[in-house]
């Protein structure tokens, strides 16, 4: 379980908390999404969790243990994969990630398999020879994701891990999230990719200014977002304009009609409408309703906290 309680961090007293008072946390089995536009305070919000930083206030722990009190205990929990990897660009990856099972108590002999399944598992195989500093972006992005996973930790900082993969990347990592949370892990995912964290995460937090604006059930998007409903209309007239203005704001084009801000957000309503087109004698060939996802949602979200 990941717990960041009350955390601020600033980085000069004349300037602007980078994060304030921020709460979330991850319970074991869960995926929680951490949204927000560049500055906002997640990569601050990583690095402080994962012990890179000192925070100014507040807490981190990871199953129990403060990263600040106990680093040593909880850093041995944590995976953490930065937005921008960067390693020692002179050692080939095997060689490193040795290294850094030492600093778990593993093995040479163990820590050598372990890193090669790693290696072959995030699909390095092939570049085993090469330094990394003959890596691509996303070959580190991919390396880093290994080294997180030597100690099999059971918590993971996740900082923009999709950048810089291609497609198959970002289906091989968001297969492995899943897999993680099937064995009962915490992890923390932030990403630029709205759409990647709506297929993924369980709960999602936006973060804008440094502060918490809210946390939303992924499958809590569709009713909590602005609702439409689009009817399809085969004898359109003045009348139905008429009757449509009723359940809210039409926009109109040709048989097609358009209705949101809605008096209710219930699906039930198509019913109704539809049952009143009828009875007024019109045809109607389609009805549906359409939620704005989370893309419009966290605009919408960070527009009302500024």
């Amino acid at each position: 379980m990941i717990e960041i309680s009350e955390l601020t961090k600033s980085y000069g007293r004349s300037s602007r908390p980078a994060v304030s008072n921020l709460s979330l946390t991850v319970n074991d089995g869960e995926i929680l999404g951490f949204a927000g536009l560049n500055g906002a305070g997640k990569t601050t919000t990583i690095r402080v969790s994962a012990g890179i930083i000192y925070p100014s206030e507040g807490s981190v722990r990871f199953d129990g243990n403060d990263i600040v009190k106990n680093k040593t205990g909880a850093s041995r929990l944590i995976g953490w994969v930065p937005e921008l990897p960067n390693f020692e660009p002179n050692v080939k990856p095997l060689d490193l990630l040795i290294y850094y099972a030492g600093f778990h108590g593993i093995s040479r002999t163990e820590s050598e398999n372990r890193g090669k399944e790693l290696l072959t598992q995030v699909g390095l195989d092939g570049h085993l020879n090469k330094k990394l500093r003959e890596y691509s972006q996303g070959m580190k992005k991919r390396f880093s994701l290994a080294a997180a996973m030597i100690s099999n930790p059971n918590n993971y900082l996740l900082d923009e891990i999709l950048n810089g993969l291609d497609p198959e990347g970002i289906k091989y990592v968001r297969d492995l999230i899943l897999s993680f949370k099937k064995e009962g892990k915490s992890i923390l995912l932030s990403s630029h990719m709205l759409n990647e964290l709506e297929s993924v995460a369980d709960r999602i937090a936006i973060i804008n200014k440094g502060k918490l604006v809210r946390i939303i059930n992924r499958a809590d998007l569709k009713s909590t977002g602005k609702f439409t409903v689009t009817v399809q209309v085969q004898n359109p007239d003045d009348g139905v304009m008429n009757i449509l203005s009723k359940y809210g704001k039409v926009e109109a084009s040709g048989g097609r009609f358009i209705i949101s801000e809605l008096n209710g957000k219930d699906a039930g309503v198509t019913g109704e409408i539809n049952s009143e087109l009828i009875s007024r004698k019109y045809v109607v060939s389609g009805i549906n309703t359409e939620s704005e996802g989370l893309e419009a949602f966290f605009f919408r979200s960070i527009g009302d906290g500024q």
